[in-house]
């Protein structure tokens, strides 16, 4: 079962501890929030900005395994914290040492 709660302030923890540098992207001027933007997080999951801010809004739907992975993939998240996103989402966890 999913635990929506859960899985939208993991979300934003992780994308409020990741750098625009730490993903490659330029810093730009402007930047009012800490971390990376929600629009940033979607195109580096190759997502929607709409889905995953529905996730972060606790509305969205039961993500996929593949969502899942491209967001741990686009989130950076060591294979722990992959774990726990699956887990939040309610899946089972891929076996370590897959993507």
């Amino acid at each position: 079962m999913i635990d929506r709660t859960g899985l939208a302030e993991f979300l934003r923890n992780r994308r409020e501890a990741l750098q625009p540098e730490d993903v490659g992207l330029p810093r730009g001027q402007r930047r009012r929030t800490n971390g990376l933007r929600r629009e940033e997080v979607a195109t580096l999951c190759h997502m929607s900005t709409d889905y995953y801010s529905r996730l972060e809004r606790e509305r969205g739907p039961q993500p996929s395994h593949r969502m899942l992975a491209a967001i741990a993939q686009g989130l950076h998240l060591t294979i722990d914290e992959r774990d726990h996103l699956f887990r939040l989402a309610g899946h089972h966890p891929p076996p370590r040492g897959s993507s």
